[in-house]
């Protein structure tokens, strides 16, 4: 057997369902994908055009972000400041502030400087490990600056060697020529602005924003309706604010993923695991935000829902590229395992964007997504700060 590249000597983390870790381990790769991962002496008798020394490193699958909002013009530090000052969210929104503000900034801005200024967002998360990025749209709330968000992320993977996943947010918020007609704006979103995109194939899947200063569960299930047209998978903005059972509805429709929910109950909870919908916690959010109502993660737990964690990455409440930091918060803030912290960024992750047949384990058959860390232990991933011990980004076996 012909190998490209083999790795020896690694202590191997592979995320997979119930494995344990392997002490002394190799993972060999051809035609960028994983040809074996496991136990160097079980390795079968082969060649390989490249050898590498692990030299005892220990080694995971890539990271994986499932939730970021990467993609945007201008920045929201004036925001940062009235928070500071004792402004809330909704207050902020309410002032013309929040995503609107954002959406000016987008609307103003053309394409390359869409990418050139998301690539710099994007360097931080690749040069601590991830391989698979998700980038929502949702700055535009027009058909024009939607499209020009989601081909600048697309263009993100011709830039730089990494999984780029998009995702389109038109239910976002409602924009200022809007006057205030949400269900006149949401069908625009699913007339118009869905269909269009869909048929350009810019969309991996729709996500919605379903909350008070958002939008409803009714309109939210038209935005649905509109995806599965389509042939589009669903996620979900649910619970951050309030409780409108949006995780419920997320589950209800088979969504991917049901994202923040601090405010979810049981029955919530227990609606996610039923249907498989994975559970995404944000903890940048709730840091940035300053909330006091955490996830309900006993809840999740005792129902057997997924958990995954993500950067959230935005201009406005979560400014964040690390998903190191954000495994050391789901920790410290959420009160999550070490476990459940490093299947979160990579099984749970590659889960909530539909691509765990793919990626986020080191598994054979899988893409050679890895990465190789100069770590004593994997709960140093978690538990240190401002702390990189990445050796090597491995991304398709490269």
């Amino acid at each position: 057997m012909l190998f490209d590249t083999v790795w020896r000597d690694l202590r191997l983390l592979t995320l997979a369902e119930g494995a344990a870790p392997v002490e002394r381990g190799a993972v060999a790769a051809k035609d960028g994908r994983i040809a074996f991962a496991g136990p160097e002496a079980e390795m079968p008798a082969h060649d390989a055009k490249r050898v590498v020394d692990g030299a005892g490193r220990w080694a995971t699958p890539g990271l994986v972000d499932c939730h970021t909002h990467l993609v945007f013009g201008g920045d929201r530090a004036r925001e940062f400041e009235m928070r500071l000052a004792g402004a809330s969210y909704e207050e902020i929104a309410r002032a013309g502030g929040g995503i609107v503000s954002s959406v000016q900034a987008t609307r103003a801005a053309n394409v390359d400087s869409l990418v050139s200024s998301a690539l710099r967002r994007l360097d931080h998360l690749l040069a601590e490990g991830a391989t698979t990025v998700e980038v929502k749209s949702g700055y535009g709330l027009d058909l024009e600056t939607e499209r020009r968000c989601l081909r600048a992320a697309r263009r993100l993977a011709q830039e730089r060697p990494v999984t780029i996943r998009t995702t389109f947010l038109g239910a976002h918020a409602l924009p200022p020529e809007a006057a205030g007609d949400k269900d006149g704006y949401i069908t625009r979103v699913c007339e118009e602005m869905l269909p269009a995109l869909a048929a350009e194939g810019l969309a991996d899947a729709v996500d919605a924003f379903c909350e008070g200063i958002a939008f409803s569960p009714e309109q939210t299930r038209r935005v649905f309706a509109a995806a599965k047209a389509h042939g589009l998978p669903v996620k979900l903005h649910a619970d951050q604010l309030s409780n409108l059972r949006g995780a419920a509805l997320a589950a209800e429709h088979g969504a991917l993923s049901a994202d923040h929910l601090e405010h979810t109950d049981e029955e919530g909870a227990a609606a996610l695991a039923r249907s498989g919908t994975v559970a995404v916690l944000l903890p940048g959010a709730f840091y940035t935000l300053r909330e006091t109502q955490r996830p309900p993660v006993e809840a999740l737990r005792r129902a057997g829902a997924r958990i995954a964690l993500a950067t959230d990455s935005n201009p406005g409440t979560s400014p964040l590229t690390s998903l190191l930091l954000i495994m050391n918060m789901g920790a410290t803030l959420f009160r999550l395992t070490v476990a459940e912290c490093l299947a979160g960024v990579t099984r749970e992750a590659a889960r909530a964007l539909g691509l765990l047949e793919d990626t986020g384990t080191l598994e054979a058959g899988k893409s050679c997504d890895m990465a190789i860390w100069d770590i004593e232990s994997p709960a140093e991933l978690v538990y240190r700060i401002g702390f990189n011990p990445l050796h090597a980004r491995i991304w398709r076996g490269q």
